[in-house]
């Protein structure tokens, strides 16, 4: 049944009184800053503001279902999250289920703020998310300064940041009007009063008053709320309506429509909030990583046994859910026990090229009931080292993780249930992924491709701690530079004698595998710029140490100069093929 609008500020209002809720099925916002800026420029220009879908959920029902609140200050790092309500029994409720993005944006920009990370400042640093509000430039005239399309400028800035700019000759060219201040603020004398206190010309104060009041009437006069209300109660027809209404775009993918639908009928947990603190809890282990709800839904599906492990609507029926949520705790502490196990390796957000690789360690840690003990006990050493060779071997090897990817993952699910009584089975893996194109073994080819990784591809960590096995990949490690990179350039190398026809070939060769090593951060950071043969000399004094380092990490004989670094790189790059081919050129059984 079609509604008639509401002005926003009633809607705000609506939201605030919890009058508007957000069922478990709608997903999380994820509209970014310039995002909010465009729907409010639009609004202020006119344009169509679609029509909402709600759901009036019946008293006798609202304590059949979770609820959820909208966002109003989104941190990007501490609060992304719908706030979960209480239960609200024999209550008449009003549920979103088109429009979510464009209300939560209103309420952010009207009621809330905005904080995301700055550029080049880690997570943890207390500054490094600056809580922005939503403001209006009053002087801004889209003639002369807009964007294509765009009338109105807005932008969330920080408090501190100044209101005013004035010209070289003195002239206010931009007024910052904090956007919330309009639903306190009443139209006509008072928006007047608050311009003439400004002290702008009169030219100029009419045109900042015509966008205030502009922004008064959008806000608080015109009704642009317009809505469908759907009053069925059962919850399969609510879904199916939620799926029609989403499912025509990309914004919300596929997992997006399933994941609503496993949220809609878990009955003892929270499936949102536990899938999201899951998220949350795998992404902060060790240097950290970024999965995604996706990959924890997919995980869920395997590790439950459920049919095959793609996102099809069969696997999400009520009988799997039922499964899902039964399992669910194990099947957390087997995730997060993996990603425990993966980050001790050495892998973080950077270097895990292929998340999906690690599921079948999953399943592998969830069938054989490991325990934390699994991560550090001696007894299981040989199992960990089995499962480092097939994880990075199927990283380093292209396309393994590519499509085909559900029919992939079940086949590794059934070898693993079949013959992991001795340990994890590596081999046996190999053997299933090579029935289907995928095989772990590396001819010569590939071998001669991989020892040319560059230093910034992805594959370079898991390359590198599989060459030299004698690196402890729980401790944090840096790709490093044999021959220092800040020593390749030109005027550098034109002052260590190298001729101008053969500087290419150095600084080609400067990034590549054969120039390439791992150590320890710390040490690292120490050696900075300096000569190999020096750094070594003086950072390992003895003699028969040093030539110990140099053959661990196939260095041979280091040059003093710049001059013998082609010489170098070539007899460097040849024994790191042939140790590559002895590792990679079997199935890893050995």
């Amino acid at each position: 049944m079609y509604q008639t609008g509401h002005t926003i500020e009633k809607t705000l209002d609506q939201i605030f009184r919890k009058g508007l809720v957000l069922p478990a099925i709608q997903r999380e916002f994820v509209w970014r800053p310039e995002q909010v800026c465009r729907l409010f420029d639009s609004l202020m220009q006119g344009f169509p503001f679609g029509t909402f879908l709600y759901w009036k959920v019946a008293p006798e029902n609202s304590d059949n279902f979770n609820f959820y609140g909208f966002l109003r200050d989104y941190h990007q790092r501490d609060n992304r999250h719908c706030p979960p309500l209480p239960a609200v029994p024999n209550t008449a409720l009003t549920a979103v289920l088109d429009g979510q993005q464009r209300l939560t944006a209103l309420n952010v920009g009207l009621r809330g703020s905005m904080a995301w990370k700055l550029p080049r400042l880690w997570r943890n640093n207390p500054g490094a998310f600056p809580k922005r509000h939503l403001y209006l430039d009053l002087l801004w005239n889209a003639d002369e300064e807009g964007e294509e399309g765009t009338a109105y400028r807005f932008g969330f800035r920080r408090d501190s940041d100044p209101r005013q700019r004035r010209n070289s000759a003195g002239k206010l060219v931009e007024l910052w009007f904090l956007v919330p201040d309009i639903l306190s603020m009443e139209d006509g004398p008072p928006m007047l009063e608050w311009l003439n206190d400004c002290a702008l010309e009169r030219s100029t104060q009419l045109h900042a008053f015509r966008n205030l009041s502009r922004l008064h009437r959008v806000v608080r006069k015109d009704h642009v709320v317009a809505y469908y209300e759907e009053t069925r109660q059962a919850l399969d027809d609510v879904v199916q309506i939620f799926i029609r209404m989403n499912d025509g775009g990309t914004p919300l993918s596929h997992s997006d429509l399933l994941l609503s639908i496993a949220v809609a009928q878990w009955t003892k947990h929270d499936a949102r909030e536990e899938i999201h603190e899951l998220v949350d809890e795998l992404n902060g282990i060790g240097l950290g990583f970024s999965f995604s709800k996706d990959f924890v839904l997919k995980a869920g599906l395997m590790l439950s046994d459920i049919g095959s492990v793609g996102f099809k609507v069969d696997n999400f029926n009520r009988e799997n859910m039922a499964l899902l949520e039964e399992r669910w705790m194990s099947i957390k502490s087997a995730l997060t026990l993996t990603v425990q196990l993966v980050a001790g390796f050495g892998f973080s957000r950077k270097t895990l090229t292929a998340h999906n690789a690690v599921l079948p360690i999953a399943y592998y840690l969830y069938r054989s009931q490991r325990a934390e003990s699994f991560l550090s006990h001696r007894k299981h050493a040989d199992d960990r080292e089995a499962i480092r060779g097939w994880l990075v071997r199927s990283l380093l090897k292209s396309g393994v993780w590519g499509s085909g990817l559900d029919t992939l993952l079940t086949a590794l699910r059934n070898v693993i249930r079949d013959d992991a009584t001795q340990g994890f089975p590596a081999a046996q893996l190999g053997d299933a992924m090579a029935r289907r194109g995928r095989e772990l073994v590396f001819n010569d080819e590939e071998v001669e491709e991989l020892a040319d990784t560059e230093y910034r591809n992805a594959r370079v960590f898991a390359l590198l701690s599989l060459v030299f096995p004698f690196v402890d990949p729980g401790k944090l490690f840096h790709v490093d530079h044999v021959f220092p990179s800040a020593r390749f350039t030109k005027s550098k190398l034109r002052r260590e004698g190298v001729s101008e026809e053969d500087m290419d070939e150095y600084r080609s060769r400067m990034n590549r595998l054969g120039n390439l090593q791992l150590l320890p951060g710390p040490v690292n950071t120490g050696k900075s710029a300096t000569m190999p043969r020096k750094w070594l000399v003086q950072t390992y004094p003895d003699l028969d140490r040093r030539r110990h380092v140099c053959d661990d990490h196939l260095l041979g004989r280091v040059p003093k100069k710049m001059t013998g670094f082609p010489k170098f790189y070539d007899v460097r790059r040849k024994r790191l093929v042939g140790r590559i081919r002895k590792l990679l050129g079997n199935n890893g059984s050995d």
